[in-house]
């Protein structure tokens, strides 16, 4: 063993993934794709630092494996059962519809029919890995779409035990007799995954609890390790995804007490070894076989892509999913996946096809991942505004109002505002533009308006010509700004009071020569500080009289900084100045502090 070769191949596949991803990322393509290309470059159809793609795909299929251990425990045994329906329902349809399809295309082009069966079976699948990822980096998991998504890929999973089942039956020369020791082998699989499953959800909890009353961090994490490797060590034995018991393993812990803590030990090994497996993928790519067939190569690629979006779009149709987010479902595994891979290694070997098409297989096959993040790229800059624009509610049509304030903006910082106005009878109109949350408030009784709060016809519309006070509490700093500074534009009678998101979004507020800037964290933050003195045994006078201290000092300041802020050079001088005489301040105050426990708690 050549361990200095094993460090090179490290620091290569680090530094490799420190330029491509943050490059990737700052472009707006996202880390994914980042991975991608740094394996395509370090390939060995790349620039040949690393030969031996299995091994390191091997090594790298721990990272899915761990990352479907982390769903897993997101989702308790009543949480998966119900999902049953788009398990089954919309994972089923999937694979058959996507099977059959390919399976047709496939012998129309000359395939043989055993050949023409397994690239239906390898290309129906879709990266677990990728599509999870892409969910995850857009908080998506949770969604309609995220759920379908899910429940698809993880029927996939279990998909792969017929498929690996069916597989040898398809090469020559098999007999009858298989196909009863293969159906044996299910029902024992069957068998033992079931008393894995009796025995985990007896013994892991009073396992968990003795080590972690052990104390040690690193034998708890090396625990955790254990557990998911050797659930996916016993899958493997039994020719199951080592993803799918990795997952069924996560799900048994689900609802335990050690839940969260597996969760924050394993996710940096996930995060590293994931990383590394989009990085394989990459490293298979052959760009020798693109430039000898490269329009046989794209029209291939561009061809699956085709048949696997449209059909994701007609199962999302008849399954009801939501119409704006059908493009996106559809995107997410429209990829052909890595244990694509696995099938047509093992068809290889059976000698369903020659070298040559496995070849080709392959790297359309690579080719579909490479481009995936890509096409949810583009989506994202191109696609969704569209949709987002063609969904956008109308405004509503606000009757003539005289009301005296106008609250623009009815989260949770105009809410608190809106509800102390009502309360003391004083008319208010408010105008928000979230659809959900103006539904919800109007149940409740409040009067708002759907509409854009930046528009000049709309604020004419609420009766801005005759309110005496605008409340912009827009979440956005930009929107929030925009809005001030046409309200001082065309309304210089109205009295505006602005909620701030932090100290230079205050500053662009000062600007504006406004009645009242709020900083929406600053008075809450305060006011916890206060009761932590109170909680130290600080009297009830002295905590709030060294919070109004620091309360008066800290305004004085920032009303200092505002006017220097353009010379960096003074800015600094200043902060640290005023750091300086706060400590000041309060030594002179610490040499008159009454005695602990007088005032009013004494």
């Amino acid at each position: 063993m050549n361990h200095s070769n094993d460090f090179l191949h490290l620091i290569v596949f680090l530094v490799s993934a420190v330029i491509c991803v943050p490059l990737c990322k700052k472009i707006g393509l996202g880390p994914i794709l980042g991975y991608l290309i740094a394996g395509v470059i370090i390939g060995p159809h790349g620039i040949k630092l690393i030969s031996n793609v299995q091994e390191t795909m091997h090594l790298s299929e721990f990272g899915v494996v761990l990352f479907m251990f982390i769903i897993g425990l997101e989702l308790n045994p009543k949480k998966l059962w119900s999902l049953r329906m788009p398990i089954f329902g919309m994972g089923t349809a999937q694979v058959a519809i996507n099977t059959l399809v390919f399976t047709g295309i496939s012998y129309a082009v000359g395939l043989s029919i055993p050949a023409s069966i397994l690239v239906g079976m390898a290309f129906s699948l879709s990266s677990t890995a990728m599509g999870l990822q892409l969910l995850n980096e857009r908080n998506a998991m949770s969604t309609v779409t995220g759920t379908a998504n899910f429940s698809i890929l993880l029927f996939q999973d279990i998909a792969v035990i017929a498929m690996l089942s069916v597989l040898p039956l398809l090469s020559d020369g098999k007999s009858a007799d298989s196909s009863d020791i293969k159906l044996l082998n299910i029902l024992k699989t069957v068998v033992i995954i079931v008393a894995v499953l009796i025995a985990g959800r007896l013994l892991l909890r009073p396992l968990l609890r003795f080590i972690a009353g052990i104390h040690l961090r690193e034998i708890f994490t090396a625990f955790s390790l254990l557990l998911v490797m050797s659930m996916a060590y016993l899958m493997q034995s039994l020719d199951i995804s080592m993803a799918l018991g990795a997952f069924l393993a996560g799900v048994l812990l689900a609802d335990s007490e050690y839940r969260h803590a597996l969760e924050t030990d394993i996710e940096p090994f996930k995060g590293l070894l994931l990383g590394l497996f989009f990085i394989s993928v990459g490293m298979s790519v052959n760009l020798s076989v693109i430039l000898e067939q490269p329009l046989l190569i794209l029209s291939c690629v561009f061809g699956a892509f085709v048949v696997k979006i449209s059909v994701h779009f007609a199962i999302g149709h008849f399954f009801n999913l939501p119409k704006s987010q059908l493009t996106f479902f559809s995107l997410v595994i429209a990829q052909v996946g890595e244990f694509a891979f696995v099938l047509l290694g093992a068809a290889a070997t059976l000698n369903i096809f020659d070298a040559t098409t496995n070849e080709i297989l392959i790297t359309i096959v690579a080719l579909t991942l490479l481009a995936t993040p890509l096409l949810v790229f583009l989506y994202d800059k191109l696609i969704a505004p569209m949709i987002e624009k063609r969904d956008e509610i109308e405004p509503d049509i606000i009757e003539e109002q005289e009301n005296p304030v106008i609250i623009a903006g009815f989260g949770r910082f105009g809410q608190i505002i809106g509800r102390l106005l009502y309360a003391n009878k004083i008319p208010t109109t408010v105008l928000d533009h979230e659809p959900d949350q103006i539904e919800l408030l109007r149940r409740f009784g409040f009067k708002i308006y759907y509409g854009d709060a930046t528009r000049l016809d709309l604020l004419e519309a609420a009766g801005i010509q005759k309110a005496k006070i605008l409340v912009v509490a827009i979440d956005s700093a930009e929107e929030n700004l925009k809005l001030v500074k046409l309200a001082k534009e065309h309304f210089p009678h109205l009295k505006i009071y602005a909620r701030a998101r932090n100290v230079q979004h205050v500053y662009d507020l000062i600007d504006q020569d406004i009645e009242g800037i709020e900083r929406e964290t600053f008075e809450a933050s305060l006011k916890m500080g206060i009761d932590v003195m109170r909680g130290l045994g600080w009297s009830g006078y002295e905590s709030v009289k060294r919070g109004q201290i620091f309360r008066r000092h800290n305004l004085e300041v920032i009303k200092d900084m505002h006017s220097k802020r353009k010379n960096e050079k003074e800015f600094l001088a200043k902060a640290r100045q005023a750091r300086e005489d706060l400590e000041r301040m309060f030594e002179e105050e610490n040499q008159l502090r009454t005695q602990p426990g007088s005032g009013w708690d004494s």
